[in-house]
């Protein structure tokens, strides 16, 4: 199924297998795929999780249609039961479709379940909201650029967002991301997230105790002390 394709999400006996074994919600796996951010065995059970939502959703239709022909709306004539015929028929088809993707999903849960069993939890460095956001940025391109005039560093995104260079610096310090130093910084040279930065998006977030400063604003490192009473 194309990226970024709206799909309207239907149940199926695998969500809650699915979450516990991501260990997040369903909706944030497909964005996680939508942003290219999920490994291969992710991205088969993302892909193969949305055929079986397709074809639960195809289900539904053909029941719903075999419900309101046998509500007594209609006359129960020769057309009528041609009706229930091809709709049966209809329904079985999209069971049968349904079973059949259903176990290909099954198939792509299995290795991510086992491999969330035997792994021990990723230590990965909880990110304040700023750098989620940067990081998130430079999940859709990034380059790294200095002014000619100024000799100013900075990162500008696909989206035209522009990244602090110390910010950039901070996140490279910490793994998160990498540049091809290949290129000129003069030219342009491309950043992209690393491994443990793809691992720092996708791990599930820590809740904030209650009483939690507040997240510091976009581009400020550390967050500022408490002004003292």
């Amino acid at each position: 199924m194309p990226r970024n394709t709206s799909v309207p999400k239907a149940l199926t006996q695998l969500d809650l297998r699915i979450e516990a074994a991501v260990g997040h919600s369903i909706d944030r796996l497909w964005q996680h795929r939508d942003r290219d951010l999920l490994d291969e065995p992710h991205t088969r059970l993302v892909d193969a999780h949305r055929a079986l939502v397709q074809a639960e959703l195809s289900v539904t239709v053909y029941r719903s249609q075999l419900n309101s022909l046998s509500s007594g709306e209609y006359p129960v004539d020769s057309k009528w039961f041609e009706r229930i015929d091809r709709t049966i028929d209809l329904l079985e088809e999209a069971a049968r479709t349904r079973d059949e993707r259903q176990a290909h999903a099954v198939a792509a849960l299995e290795p991510v379940e086992a491999a969330a069993r035997d792994k021990a939890p990723r230590k990965v460095p909880d990110l304040p909201a700023p750098d989620v956001a940067a990081l998130l940025a430079i999940t859709q391109g990034a380059k790294l650029h200095r002014n000619l005039l100024t000799q100013q560093m900075y990162v500008v995104t696909a989206s035209g967002t522009r990244i602090p260079y110390s910010q950039m610096q901070r996140l490279e310090e910490h793994g998160l991301v990498d540049r091809d130093t290949s290129h000129h910084v003069t030219a342009g040279q491309p950043v992209t997230l690393t491994d443990t930065g793809r691992a720092a998006l996708t791990a599930p977030r820590s809740t904030s105790a209650p009483g939690t400063a507040p997240v510091p604003r976009p581009g400020t490192w550390p967050a500022a002390a408490p002004a003292r009473r």
